[in-house]
């Protein structure tokens, strides 16, 4: 499985590209936003892929994120729905989109993307409207900041070892790893309440709740439990 390209893109198309990695050059189907999003001919750039592979056809297809090719997978499971046609879904509303538009129930928008009938749409939000909290959490983790490595102690020469100081009382630190994790967790599912279009203070009253009932730190699972509390006529 090809799974991740990083080279030089030789050629830009309408629905696709050519990217050179060690000397050999990969042909990538991608939706026209990624297209757009990615750098010019001559430049360095890094694509997720999947392949697919049929009796009578082998085909990449390329994705600024593992969340936009997630949903690519998840899409072309509905009946109806082949790999043109999410490409398509996901060329009109991009992965955060997608993920709005299915967590809410907004067929609307799905039927807006070329050759997505009101049926078609309909399906797609039905059978996947539980799957994409699951999503959302992956792309709100993959939104997480890296911590940045800490700078070397003032006044130390290159190759010599720090002082190293007294070590502090060791101590059970489980406690504080299960609260830092519910508080990540807290955090991602916010950020993707916020992302649907959520009011700040509506989404984090909801996320809190949903946190209380929660013995785990799930993010995924505090997404589904909030967009619950968030969905009209519900308290």
């Amino acid at each position: 499985m090809i799974g991740r390209l990083a080279g030089r893109i030789v050629w830009k198309g309408a629905d696709q590209l050519l990217i050179d990695v060690g000397g050999v050059g990969y042909e990538v189907h991608c939706a026209e936003r990624t297209l757009a999003a990615l750098p010019p001919r001559g430049a360095q750039a890094v694509i997720y892929t999947d392949l697919l592979v049929r009796e009578d056809l082998m085909r990449l297809y390329g994705f600024l994120s593992l969340a936009e090719r997630e949903w690519h997978r998840l899409l072309v499971t509905v009946q109806g729905v082949g790999a043109k046609g999410a490409l398509a879904i996901l060329g009109t509303l991009g992965a955060e989109g997608v993920s709005r538009a299915i967590a809410l129930g907004d067929f609307a928008a799905i039927k807006a993307a070329p050759g997505i009938g009101p049926k078609l749409a309909r399906r797609i939000v039905n059978e996947l409207k539980d799957k994409a909290p699951a999503v959302m959490a992956m792309a709100a983790e993959m939104s997480r900041d890296e911590p940045a490595p800490d700078p070397a102690p003032a006044g130390t020469a290159s190759g010599e070892q720090p002082a190293v100081p007294d070590a502090a009382p060791q101590k059970d630190d489980r406690q504080g790893d299960d609260t830092e994790a519910r508080a990540r967790a807290q955090g991602e599912a916010l950020s993707a309440l916020v992302n649907l279009g959520y009011g700040q203070g509506e989404a984090a009253a909801a996320v809190a709740a949903a946190l209380e009932e929660s013995d785990g730190a799930d993010t995924a699972a505090l997404i589904r439990s909030a967009l619950r509390r968030l969905a009209p006529g519900t308290g």
